[in-house]
């Protein structure tokens, strides 16, 4: 075998062996959990997950915007107030699969950290804090800057379609949010808001500890 064909079978090899023990998004033991506390049906969410994750691997960038915001939007929409019983929680995109429903911030959550496992770069995603005018009523959307000076595309658990932000004419945008820094839309400067940062940082803490 030449020194050329026998370097295209290793590459073709390691690509298996990468591929076949790529860390999962939610491991075996997790699952089992997962399971135990929800039930099958919820495991089933979770494998279905996963095979819809692989097939969007190597995809482009917009792929991968499109597949995990139609994928997360099939759960139901549930207040706090009804999931929780409170007014406001972040929950970790464990606990939004799991009970299968949850409010506009746990469907970005999901969306946002599902990107970053695919591979995307989450210096462009924003969490995106807007006025919607059609349900008139304070609403939150995840937004991805191809570039920083591009118009932003929307994911939106009420829209199954990503679209620019110019042609979401039913959404205001107030603040936008990353990595718990926020930003005001009209007037460009970062705004401090120790309850966000905390949010954000128990947020992190939770998926750290794989709360379901």
């Amino acid at each position: 075998m030449s020194n050329l064909k026998m370097l295209f079978f290793l590459s073709l090899l390691f690509i298996n062996i990468s591929s076949v023990f790529a860390e999962p998004y939610a491991d075996k033991d997790l699952i089992e959990k997962i399971g135990k506390k929800y039930k099958i049906f919820a495991k089933k969410r979770f494998y279905f997950q996963q095979k819809t994750f692989d097939s969007l691997k190597g995809s482009s960038d917009f792929e991968k915007l499109n597949g995990v915001n139609k994928f997360y939007n099939d759960v139901r929409y549930v207040s706090d107030k009804t999931n929780y019983g409170v007014s406001d929680y972040w929950a970790t995109p464990y606990e939004f699969l799991g009970r299968d429903k949850g409010d506009c911030e746990d469907y970005v959550i999901a969306k946002y950290f599902a990107l970053q496992y695919l591979g995307m770069d989450v210096k462009k995603l924003f969490f995106f804090y807007v006025k919607s005018t059609k349900f008139k009523e304070a609403h939150m959307v995840l937004a991805y800057y191809e570039k920083p000076s591009a118009m932003p595309l929307i994911l939106d658990n009420n829209n199954f379609k990503v679209l620019p932000a110019n042609k979401r004419k039913d959404l205001t945008p107030i603040y936008r949010l990353q990595a718990g820094q926020i930003e005001k839309i009209s007037t460009g400067k970062k705004v401090k808001n120790q309850k966000v940062g905390r949010k954000w940082d128990q947020l992190i803490e939770n998926i750290k500890r794989k709360v379901i």
